[in-house]
């Protein structure tokens, strides 16, 4: 970005202030003696409900509101599971059908209207309750096909009772496989071996406790009042534009601990300081929803919020060389104390084809060159220069970094730039141009025409431009649909887009999450493209039941090789994130899975007000 004068940047930042950001808290007089964690967010969340949630911006705030049994250790790398409501590790049969977990007493819930009063406290139940209210067909959940793969014992025939008898989700019917022993202990049956199933206790943000009494009396409007055992509560919400969580007063005497290996200097610096302190450390997060990138940037470089950190609201790419020219911190910044953490990111950037579109779907092998000839033509070299500052790399299987079955020295087609390849492809499969106006129509002699979906701000627009360029190379034509991103998700769950480029962060450290893309049983689901093959998906059922180990990582490098001859998503890279902290935001790393960091970090508010003074 060219640099502004000082006046004009000036101009800048007030207009930023005025038009997406409050007032720094300074100024308004409102956070007064309290810690605030001043964020943003790149795009609006849609629900607070964690069975009705499908979109990351929701889930990072359900992750500080409500908690899974389990959590990765904030400090640890490789990641490490531990206890976080249960009294310690599962037990777990050898054949890793049956998991008891005990849940820890003296954990309450936030207060609220619902309990009438009286304190609540945590019992195996409301973990009962959570996995009933995925798979209950009122609820519509976006993770319920993803559930039911867990293979609970009963839980399929509960949800088909609702379904075939018309009938409300009965909550008091035994679930033969998921039950509560008594007021601690949960046992979980399942009918397959599932060796990682410890990965789904972790899930605070879908499948944390819930209390049963707060979901019957807010009813259609559970959304709206999240009521967890977590740090933070719900203080203030509006929507599509700011977000406001309070330490959760009723929150137990949880201490910071982690294990930060030997020889990791960050971590331990970190842990030496932090260690033995009481959590939350701070009383408030402040979020402000801004959807285009320069409000972004500038609101950082205005210090109106403390840190452009985790995918939720990282530091946009665009202007990554103007915050770190050549990687390194540029040197107005570094003077201020700004802290820089890059990191290859857990996650992919990708394209999905509608599997069921008549244009681009269907396994046909014409159908299947098609994509693979869009693939090719489309310069994913060029993406990572122009739009992405060089902050990624070229994706060349759906797995992505840090999690089983990542390659990083895998070479495939996926990442391949080859317009003549493509060209060549299409000839040879009848996708010709006969009128002579230089587009090419389909075998049939009908139009072929790409319709993409896309949103409405300035970042989009670059990628449009791309994709329009690539495709007019190799004579296609391509259109695009704008809309919200929220209009777009609830479309393509509905299986009503052609094409849509989004991205995917890893919710757990196996590289099975990422090929459930694939996975025909959810289609429409996690598996948007709906791309169905009976080969892919029982080799995908044989690595759900095998431990990790050789067999299951060949089985794995099957499963990249499907996904790069079929191409139902062109999988574009895996992004470098560069999380930008002032320097009162203390003890800040990103966390590879989960997205739980607000608790763990201090923000030392008499440095940000000198910094912030004038």
């Amino acid at each position: 970005m060219t640099t502004a004068s000082d006046a004009g940047r000036r101009r800048l930042l007030q207009a930023a202030a005025a038009a997406a950001l409050p007032l720094p808290a300074a100024a308004q007089g409102q956070h007064a003696g309290r810690k605030v964690l001043r964020l943003l967010f790149a795009s609006a969340e849609t629900s607070f409900d964690p069975a009705r949630i499908s979109d990351l911006y929701s889930r990072t705030v359900t992750t500080h509101i409500f908690e899974a049994p389990y959590e990765y250790d904030y400090l640890a790398r490789p990641i490490r599971v531990r206890p976080l409501t249960a009294a310690g590790m599962p037990e777990v049969s050898k054949d890793f059908r049956t998991w008891v977990v005990r849940i820890r007493p003296g954990i309450h819930f936030a207060a609220d209207p619902a309990f009438q009063g009286r304190p609540r406290e945590l019992v195996a139940q409301d973990y009962v309750y959570a996995f009933q209210r995925v798979v209950d067909p009122a609820n519509i959940s976006p993770i319920q096909p993803g559930v039911m793969e867990f293979k609970i014992k009963g839980l399929a025939a509960a949800r088909d009772a609702a379904v075939k008898g018309k009938k409300p989700f009965d909550y008091d019917a035994p679930i033969e496989g998921l039950r509560a022993l008594d007021r601690y202990t949960l046992r979980i049956e399942l009918e397959e071996s599932r060796p990682r199933f410890i990965d789904t206790l972790t899930a605070s943000d879908l499948l944390g406790a819930q209390a049963r009494e707060v979901v019957e009396r807010y009813k259609e409007t559970i959304g709206e009042h999240p009521v967890g055992t977590g740090p933070f509560r719900l203080a203030r919400w509006r929507r599509s534009s700011r977000i406001v969580l309070e330490r959760n007063p009723g929150f137990r005497d949880a201490r910071y601990d982690a294990l930060a290996a030997a020889d990791d200097a960050e971590g331990q610096a970190i842990l030496a300081r932090l260690k033995g302190r009481r959590l939350p450390m701070i009383d408030e997060v402040d979020i402000s929803v801004i959807e285009e990138l320069q409000p972004q940037w500038l609101s950082f470089l205005n210090k109106q919020v403390d840190a452009l950190a985790t995918s939720a609201g990282p530091l946009p790419s665009q202007f990554a060389n103007e915050a770190a020219p050549g990687g390194k911190l540029a040197p107005n910044l570094a003077r201020q104390g700004v802290r820089m953490y890059p990191i290859l990111g857990s996650d992919n950037a990708f394209t999905f084809f509608n599997m069921l579109d008549p244009m681009v779907g269907g396994n046909a092998p014409a159908q299947v060159a098609l994509r693979r000839a869009i693939s090719l033509a489309y310069d994913v070299y060029e993406e990572i220069r122009l739009i992405r500052r060089g902050r990624a790399v070229p994706a060349q299987s759906p797995i992505a970094p840090h999690t089983s079955g990542y390659d990083p020295h895998l070479k495939t087609e996926m990442s391949d730039h080859d317009p003549a390849r493509a060209r060549a492809l299409l000839d040879l499969y009848g996708f010709v141009d006969r009128d002579g106006d230089g587009w090419r129509e389909r075998p049939g002699g009908s139009p072929l025409e790409l319709v993409m979906a896309t949103e409405p701000e300035h970042i989009y627009r670059q990628y449009n431009e791309l994709w329009k360029k690539s495709m007019t190379a190799v004579g296609i034509r391509i259109r695009f649909d704008t809309r919200q991103w929220a209009e777009n998700l609830k479309a393509a769950d509905a299986g009503k887009l052609m094409m849509w480029m989004l991205g995917e962060s890893s919710a757990s450290p196996d590289g099975q999450d990422a090929l459930a893309r694939l996975y025909g049983p959810l289609a429409g689901n996690n598996n948007l493209a709906r791309f169905q093959l009976d080969e892919f998906d029982r080799l995908f059922e044989r690595t759900q039941v095998l431990p990790d180990g050789p067999e299951r990582a060949a089985l794995f490098r099957e499963a990249q090789r499907i996904a790069v001859a079929y191409m139902p998503y062109k999988i574009h890279v895996h992004r470098i994130y560069t999380d930008l902290t002032y320097p009162w935001v203390i003890g800040f790393r990103r966390p590879l899975f989960g997205g739980q960091w607000w608790h763990m970090v201090d923000v030392d508010m008499a440095m940000r007000a000198l910094h912030t003074s004038g």
